[in-house]
């Protein structure tokens, strides 16, 4: 294995909370409307600018999505703590020699909020974004471009995911897919689409690294 990639929401960052926060906040601003984390976990799969276009019924888009960034900011540094031990991962994996990646259906303005606020800036190899793809996940279009951009084959890689759209993506780009549950927010509760291993901690993840 030459290149570990991971999903960003849920996988890396226990960022949902603040994800939710911020859609809360423009629904409510904007249309006038409470929804609920599963009611915006069913928008998931394209960025957060292509959630708000096709669920927002006011027409104000563009004011709609500043604002989404606006309170996506504001709260990002009480509901998102840093996590030492994802930290100490990235920073194990580097020095091991692996190339790292992100492939995240955010938009890459709020990726790289979150970026700055959990100190992971200068980490990662290659970054492909909800704005870099045609097709979101599940479609394979990111992960392919991250292994031609980290000129890797696809037997080379492994893809950690919270969701079931995570492990479709990784199986459709025939990596090796691992799916998460090691934060305390994550999208699948029960994966509908067996990843190749299921990990609940971090430190399992190391063990079979060095397996």
């Amino acid at each position: 294995m030459k290149a570990i990639i991971f999903d960003f929401d849920g996988t890396l960052a226990d960022t949902l909370p603040v994800c939710f926060y911020a859609f809360q906040a423009v629904f409510r601003e904007f249309d006038n409307k409470e929804v609920t984390p599963e009611e915006i976990k069913a928008m998931f799969g394209p960025s957060e600018t292509g959630i708000i276009r096709e669920n927002l019924m006011h027409s104000n888009h563009k004011e709609a999505i500043e604002y989404y960034y606006e309170k996506y900011s504001e709260r990002h540094g009480d509901l998102v703590l840093e996590n030492e031990e994802m930290n100490d991962l990235l920073q194990f994996l580097k020095e091991e020699g692996y190339k790292l990646g992100i492939v995240t259906g955010k938009a890459s303005r709020s990726l790289l909020i979150s970026l700055d606020y959990l100190k992971m800036h200068g980490l990662f190899d290659v970054i492909i974004t909800g704005d870099d793809v045609t097709i979101p996940k599940p479609h394979p279009e990111g992960l392919n471009k991250a292994l031609e951009q980290l000129n890797i084959k696809n037997s080379e890689a492994i893809f950690l995911g919270d969701s079931d759209a995570d492990i479709l993506a990784g199986k459709q780009a025939n990596v090796l897919t691992i799916g998460v549950q090691w934060l305390p927010n994550y999208q699948t509760l029960a994966f509908g689409v067996q990843p190749d291993e299921i990990l609940h901690d971090v430190k399992a993840f190391i063990e079979l690294l060095k397996k």
